[in-house]
């Protein structure tokens, strides 16, 4: 029996992240152990605001930490509102927390949801949605290290606000990519963007234009649909 597979077509599963400063994200971390859910990981990362924008939202840095977990979807949507009112994420400069679409996952840790889902009391009606269809995205830029600054650049002059880095490494088979001409280095940095979706196009070309596979980034970028968003003000 494969130990790898699509995740039933009646259920629902989704990736929450949660990114914002690491006083928050520990906060956030304690609301989970609170909740028994049983898998969370958490990632270092750094915010692009630039030291201007920093001085207007009275933060002394920009050091960001990336808090990610698995949940059914309805436990995701309860998560997302109590994380936004707990940790106030509408207020300017708190963080965001937003769910992506999970489409397989291991049997394991699929038995392990279905037995949360099942442990977890729910007031509301299964299946029901708790928030509204979301119009943003998250747009990923996997780039050289040292061109992050860069792929922000390009996103802002499509109307891109912001983004967090994190430093990754080449894990590929790099003869395969050397191949096609292309000298891939293996100290990364991946850009992630929630943007509106009608921007989506703009910025994803910006950053190619600027920062695409045949310029020294040797960026890739990619755009993934989000579930739903909190921390976000709408204009």
């Amino acid at each position: 029996m494969s130990e790898v597979s699509k995740a039933p077509k009646h259920e629902s599963f989704r990736t929450l992240l949660l990114i914002a400063t690491p006083k928050l994200v520990d906060k956030a971390g304690e609301m989970f152990d609170e909740s028994s859910i049983p898998m969370q990981y958490r990632i270092g990362a750094v915010g692009t605001a630039s030291s201007e924008m920093l001085d207007v939202l009275g933060l002394g840095g920009v050091d960001k930490s990336l808090l990610v977990s698995f949940l059914p979807k309805f436990s995701a949507d309860k998560m997302l509102i109590k994380l936004n009112k707990t940790l106030k994420l509408e207020a300017a400069g708190s963080g965001i927390a937003f769910t992506l679409p999970l489409s397989g996952l291991n049997n394991l840790i699929f038995k392990m949801l279905k037995q949360f889902e099942e442990s977890e009391e729910q007031t509301e009606k299964k299946g029901e949605n708790v928030m509204s269809e979301c119009k943003y995205v998250m747009i990923a830029s996997i780039v050289n290290q040292g061109f992050s600054e860069e792929v922000m650049n390009a996103a802002r002059s499509a109307g891109a606000a912001g983004g967090t880095i994190l430093h990754s490494r080449s894990a590929g088979d790099n003869d395969a990519v050397n191949s096609w001409g292309l000298n891939i280095q293996e100290e990364k940095e991946i850009v992630m963007i929630v943007a509106d979706n009608e921007r989506k196009l703009d910025i994803m070309k910006a950053i190619t234009e600027k920062c695409g596979m045949h310029s020294e980034a040797k960026g890739i970028v990619v755009s993934l649909p989000i579930d739903n968003v909190v921390g976000i003000s709408e204009s």
